[in-house]
């Protein structure tokens, strides 16, 4: 299955059922009277986070999603049933986004996206970000049904002969845009060794070879501790340098490092300056500040992989010049990995709320559209 970030759809909420406008007809009620039911409710449209999917890809098989309408109301009283609500399931990370009112040419490119909001024409809406696994949101509330003729008998109509109509569907157009969700996020240049180290430290088997542009999607690997503890860690393919600009595979995927905690920056050991370690990592840190500035701002643990091929010369250089906080790791031997574990569980530590579920709360106040 691909992985699929990004999809567009249009979803409709079930239309109200009519109320009825009957009259009783019986030989024991000469004058009759109104007994027409009310119409039912028109089916939700609700989206539903799940850890169960991965991805967007069915969105991209299916487009369209509707909810049942409701029933319309009949005589002797009877009431029409409800629609059945449509429950949506989009992997957690998952941000919907309404672009109804954007316009037909509106297609999720990230170019098509800017053009719109600098027009004239309104840009997308955010209407939730649904970052909790069962988390929940109505999109299209469901038409409410029209009222039954029984409700407008008064003494002056003793019987009425007109009905409300059930209220119309509610349609739009959603563009869905999942962000992945780790708590680190491994940062660095094609072939710095980033796929190998997470399969290394966890149970995540990512394609590995010897060119760029191996990893072509994120793939997320998770390290538990004795405590059964999780860290979830998020191999983002290799960045270039124009990456923020569209340049390689970058700006599709410098999203998904936007919902990490911290980073861990990858610098291979062939590439670092043995003079200026650090320069090495300056390059990447300018591509993010270009995309996002918060996303320069994010800690960062820095490392040099590939220690196992460097000649002891140029590795005691490196190590002679460079700062202490760079840690020197093999990730195909597991030298300095055990230190490097620690540190990130370290930063996990420092960097995770006293209690995620109190901050959810706080920071999400409502989870309907209604």
């Amino acid at each position: 299955m691909r992985f699929v970030d990004e999809a567009n759809i249009i979803v409709r909420s079930g239309k109200g059922g009519n109320g009825s406008a009957s009259l009783k007809r019986a030989k024991n009620l000469p004058k009759g009277g109104p007994d027409g039911g009310d119409g039912g409710k028109g089916g939700d449209v609700i989206f539903r986070a799940s850890t169960r999917l991965l991805t967007l890809y069915d969105f991209r098989v299916r487009s369209m999603f509707e909810a049942e309408n409701g029933v319309n109301g009949k005589g002797q009283d009877k009431y029409g049933r409800n629609g059945e609500d449509l429950i949506i399931e989009v992997p957690v990370g998952t941000m919907l986004l309404d672009v109804t009112d954007v316009g037909p040419k509106f297609d999720g490119d990230p170019d098509a996206e800017v053009e719109v909001q600098a027009g004239s024409g309104s840009g997308p809406v955010l209407l939730a970000d649904l970052s909790r696994p069962d988390q929940e949101y109505v999109v299209c509330p469901g038409g409410i049904g029209g009222r039954g003729n029984l409700h407008f008998k008064s003494s002056t109509n003793r019987a009425p002969t007109h009905a409300e109509p059930g209220k119309p569907a509610t349609e739009k157009r959603l563009l869905l845009r999942l962000k992945v969700l780790a708590d680190a996020g491994l940062l660095g240049l094609p072939n710095a060794g980033k796929s190998t180290f997470l399969s290394a430290v966890s149970a995540a088997r990512p394609k590995i070879a010897a060119y760029p542009f191996t990893t072509l999607v994120p793939n997320l690997g998770v390290v538990e501790d004795e405590g059964g503890h999780r860290l979830v860690i998020a191999d983002i393919p290799g960045l270039i340098e124009g990456a923020s600009q569209g340049a390689g595979l970058g700006y599709k995927f410098l999203k998904h490092v936007e919902r990490t905690r911290f980073l861990v920056h990858i610098l291979s050991g062939e590439d670092a300056d043995p003079e200026n370690p650090e320069a090495g990592y300056a390059m990447l840190n300018e591509e993010l500040r270009a995309f996002d500035p918060e996303l320069a701002a994010k800690p960062q643990i820095r490392v040099i992989n590939k220690i196992d091929i460097l000649e002891p010369e140029r590795l005691a250089t490196l190590r002679s010049n460079a700062p202490k906080d760079i840690l020197f790791v093999s990730a195909l031997t597991g030298e300095g990995l055990p230190g490097l574990l620690a540190e990130m569980w370290r930063r996990f530590d420092a960097l995770s709320p006293a209690d995620d579920s109190d901050k959810e709360e706080a920071d999400w106040t409502g989870e309907s559209g209604t």
